[in-house]
């Protein structure tokens, strides 16, 4: 068996063992199984505590079958140590841009829609792939532009993660402000979530994200167990019961269950509607957003574990005809864009060089799908999963660094990215403002060549887009 293995997977070749592609899988799937859990929590809205109209159980099973089904054919057709999973950021435009868009196009359930641009996102790159022409669309946009992308989502993600756990609240004077309620359970659990991912960061232990939910989670569990046990005169404080004694929190019923049905979701996009004129912009950043985390992600991670020859990537259709497919399929299962994992470089870092780590790890997420009801209840509440954003928000912000600050025709478009998406609470919004100003400060200011043609097409679409937006508004 151990022949076999080596014989398909090229292990000795690439300086590795069995064994140790194997605890490199483990370590990969620790680093990411987090999204076994936002996934769902964010597409079903419980995040947000505004139903989108997908099922939690159903979004989870299709986010643990695409995630096995993708991470498996990188493993055995791209043959990398590259996990696969709905993406952070992806799913975010999903909610946060690709619903409202089709919401206010009318086009029918808009869950069902988005799902469709979902789709049409996976089989133009899927095409890209088979034609070789991914290095096109990668050119598109200049490389301080895809870092404030980057950043921008990052700043997005805490943002949302920071106002869902309660940290951050409304102000009718300031618009946001902290919360003076910060000994209340929902408070605690996030802060001790959070520094718990932190430190364990520093410290350098793998699966820091997934041991900070566990320790949030532990720490939910006990809060809950302790509240009816305080003393009567402390429950009935009004200004103490409102700060220290409530909490949203509660156990599940059982740990196990059959798996969550996937009918809800299953094959239940609209692919026709999503082919509608104010959809386009949304397949068109969606893809975008695709080539971008997949190129950037398989060049860092093959860098990391030096599978590259010069700037070269071998298998690079193979690894990209993979994203691609798993996008197609997890929008027919009923889940956001597929893509590479960063967190597989944790994985890369414990020695994995093949795609025996993927086939551990698309192992371990079908083994997920009969604990739905602990991540049901670990996914409806916030203060558990805020840690993950605020977390993942942080990894992303460091591509700002990477920013041609020195150059106003890139750092203004990239500034306008990083501040416009937070600020303007959707990532479209700020993305075009950006990809709006990039090429006419390129064209005014005589460098109208640094702009390739397919930039200047997408930043003519995004503006059609933003002037839809104003005019819908007025």
């Amino acid at each position: 068996m151990k022949d076999q293995l080596d014989r398909w997977f090229e292990i000795r070749a690439r300086g590795s063992t069995v064994r140790r592609e194997v605890w490199a899988g483990l370590t990969t799937f620790m680093t990411m199984a987090y999204i076994i859990v936002v996934q769902p929590a964010v597409l079903s809205g419980r995040m947000f505590g505004q139903s989108t109209g997908m099922d939690f159980g159903a979004v989870m099973a299709a986010t643990c079958l695409a995630s096995a089904l993708a991470t498996l054919l990188m493993a055995l057709y791209g043959r990398y140590p590259i996990a696969q999973a709905p993406g952070m950021g992806q799913n975010m435009f999903f909610v946060f841009s690709v619903l409202p868009v089709a919401a206010a196009a009318g086009l029918g359930e808009p869950w069902r829609v988005a799902l469709g641009a979902v789709f049409w996102s996976g089989v133009l790159f899927l095409l890209l792939s088979l034609a070789g022409l991914r290095e096109l669309i990668f050119n598109a946009l200049s490389p301080s532009l895809k870092h404030g992308l980057t950043a921008g989502i990052g700043l997005f993600l805490a943002f949302i993660g920071l106002q869902n756990t309660g940290l951050i609240v409304k102000d009718p004077g300031t618009m946001v402000k902290l919360s003076h309620r910060l000994l209340s359970p929902d408070v605690l659990v996030f802060v001790a979530g959070f520094w718990l991912t932190a430190v364990l960061t520093a410290r350098g232990v793998p699966g820091a994200v997934l041991w900070g939910m566990g320790g949030a989670t532990a720490l939910a569990w006990g809060i809950h167990a302790l509240l009816p046990w305080l003393p009567a005169s402390w429950q009935e404080a009004p200004a103490v019961a409102e700060s220290l004694l409530v909490t949203r929190f509660h156990p599940p019923t059982a740990w196990v269950a059959p798996p969550p049905s996937l009918a809800p979701t299953f094959l239940q996009l609209d692919w026709k509607a999503a082919l509608s004129p104010a959809m386009v912009p949304m397949i068109a950043v969606l893809l975008f957003m695709f080539v971008f985390d997949a190129i950037g992600t398989l060049i860092a991670v093959c860098e990391q574990a030096g599978l590259m020859q010069g700037d070269r990537l071998p298998r690079a259709r193979q690894a990209m005809i993979s994203d691609a497919v798993g996008t197609v399929a997890g929008a027919l299962l009923g889940t956001s864009t597929v893509t590479s994992y960063v967190e597989s470089a944790a994985g890369v870092a414990q020695g994995g060089r093949t795609g025996l780590v993927g086939v551990v790890v698309a192992a371990l997420f079908l083994a997920a799908l009969v604990f739905e009801p602990v991540v049901a209840t670990i996914g409806g509440y916030p203060p558990i999963t805020a840690p993950a954003l605020v977390y993942v928000g942080a990894l992303m912000l460091r591509q700002v660094t990477r920013v041609s600050w020195d150059d106003p025709t890139e750092s203004i478009p990239a500034f306008l990215i990083v501040l416009g998406i937070p600020l303007c609470f959707s990532i479209a919004d700020g993305l075009a403002l950006g990809l709006v100003t990039h090429p006419v400060l390129k064209l005014l200011s005589g460098r109208a060549r640094e702009v390739s043609v397919t930039g200047y097409v997408l930043g003519g679409l995004l503006l059609f887009y933003l002037a839809g937006l104003r005019g819908g508004a007025g």
